[in-house]
């Protein structure tokens, strides 16, 4: 089967792990056409945006997208690139799995954890101003539908993937309207799934639980702070954003994505690490149900980090980001 999928490669480090990436996805033999669009702070010059309205247009007609990372300017600038395509495609799903790889050093190991993160509302809704010039307000927004959806889909993900156990995490015990809202509604999800195990913790708890007893949790789903934070967190148990994959899921459309940004000074270097592409790329392959595809992929990025020797500087290297690519691509069979 032919697949039509849009390629962003984004700015930064983007258009190199973009490259690495699909050279591995193409040495699968699987039948794809990168439909390549722009999007970044590289075309403000020319859309005058940093997301043409073409980058929508195009997933919206392939339906599935991986993008390369795009560069966010800190305290001014436009918004998030990766805010706006979530809010716009409805992208109202952040999954973000993380897992411990033999070669990667770790102070843990047999890491196996996936956070679910809310996209879509919560602080980063955006709803926020400045009522002078030394007090701003921002508006935490957190409703039933959302919530009660981004349950239903971590449980079905425990389902179909066979994991055991939901956690929800929040800070109900301060934020009690809000937090307490999304609390209660994952728990009316999770009333709908007996088969699955859950429970609750509060978030500074739970991040505490994640250093000392990773091995107790399973799926965590959160709202969307506190899920881009943990996801962080749990990207450092295994040994850093470098090897951490995700994506942003809606009911029709997807977007995948590395949980790591663009890294502007690296940029055209070829020495980054282009694994946490690579591997949300078997999240992409998986979901257009290329999952042979996808397993071959997966063990053959673990087959080159396990040995070592073509492998980038961060993970004891000096392979170039190329180089680490070709590698991983001869190890398709």
């Amino acid at each position: 089967m032919k697949h039509t999928i849009t390629l962003i490669p984004g700015d930064g480090i983007g258009p190199e792990i973009s490259d690495a990436m699909r050279l591995v996805v193409e040495a699968t033999g699987v039948d794809i056409e990168w439909d390549v669009q722009e999007a970044g702070a590289d075309v403000m010059d020319k859309y005058k945006t940093p997301l043409p309205e073409g980058v929508l247009d195009s997933i919206r007609r392939n339906k599935v997208a991986i993008k390369g990372p795009i560069t966010t300017p800190v305290g001014k600038g436009f918004r998030s690139v990766n805010v706006a395509l979530r809010k716009k495609l409805d992208l109202y799903a952040c999954l973000r799995p993380c897992f411990s790889m033999e070669g990667v050093k770790s102070r843990f190991s047999g890491i196996d954890l996936v956070i679910v993160r809310e996209n879509t509302e919560d602080l980063y809704a955006g709803i926020e101003r400045m009522i002078n010039d030394d007090r701003a307000e921002s508006i935490k927004l957190i409703t039933r539908g959302a919530s009660r959806r981004i349950a239903k889909f971590a449980f079905e993900y425990a389902r179909t993937e066979g994991r055991k156990k939901v956690t929800a995490v929040h800070k109900a015990n301060i934020m009690k309207c809000s937090d307490g809202l999304f609390l209660e509604s994952v728990g009316q999800e999770a009333a709908e799934y007996p088969d699955i195990e859950f429970d609750d913790r509060i978030v500074d708890n739970m991040c505490m639980q994640l250093v000392q007893k990773p091995e107790n949790y399973d799926v965590l789903v959160l709202p969307n702070l506190y899920g881009d934070v943990i996801s962080d967190l749990c990207a450092g148990l295994i040994g850093g954003l470098g090897i951490a994959p995700g994506a942003n899921i809606g009911d029709e459309l997807a977007v995948f994505e590395p949980t790591h940004g663009s890294a502007p000074s690296y940029a055209g270097l070829n020495k980054v690490n282009p694994t946490a592409l690579i591997l949300s790329s078997v999240l992409m392959l998986k979901h257009i149900n290329e999952g042979e595809a996808s397993d071959r992929v997966l063990a053959a990025v673990k087959a080159v980090i396990k040995a070592g020797k073509q492998v980038t500087y961060d993970l004891g290297g000096s392979a170039t980001t190329s180089e680490m690519a070709e590698a991983i691509a001869s190890k398709i069979t």
